[in-house]
């Protein structure tokens, strides 16, 4: 089974003083972008904060169904992604994902979770379409 899922986004203007704007097609979210936002640490979002989301979202996703699969489900889990650009002669490029992960499951370990959280790293969609070209971190704690 195949799914396609669309955004669209749209730059005005020369790359330092245009902007942009993105959308996904369900208008679950929506928002607007700039060199400011992107190279400038100006308040606003960026493409790299929106693949974090996506990665952060999609391991706390994998590990919630691993860990149902193994007879333990989550009460909770929380990924903060830390997407990282760095900007060389040879232009920008996603170097890092730092993933940092708690979660609350009743009758495990921390071995044993982050033995799971590293299989739903390794499994996850956004891991998988990163592996071999971004560094991925992973730092995880189980809250008790």
């Amino acid at each position: 089974m195949a799914r396609t899922s669309t955004a669209s986004a749209t730059w005005n203007g020369t790359l330092k003083e245009g902007d942009g704007r993105f959308e996904a097609r369900s208008g679950a979210f929506r928002g607007e972008y700039s060199f400011l936002t992107r190279f400038e640490n100006q308040a606003g979002t960026n493409p790299e904060e929106l693949i974090a989301a996506a990665h952060a979202a999609c391991l706390s996703m994998a590990l919630s169904a691993g860990l149902e699969k193994a007879g333990t489900p989550a009460t909770t889990i929380t990924t903060t992604a830390h997407c990282t650009m760095e900007v060389s002669e040879a232009g920008p490029r996603i170097s890092a994902m730092r993933l940092v992960v708690r979660g609350t499951v009743a009758g495990i370990d921390q071995d044993t979770f982050q033995q799971a959280a590293q299989e739903a790293k390794s499994g996850c969609p956004v891991s998988r379409a990163l592996q071999g070209n971004v560094a991925l971190e992973l730092v995880v704690t189980l809250e008790t």
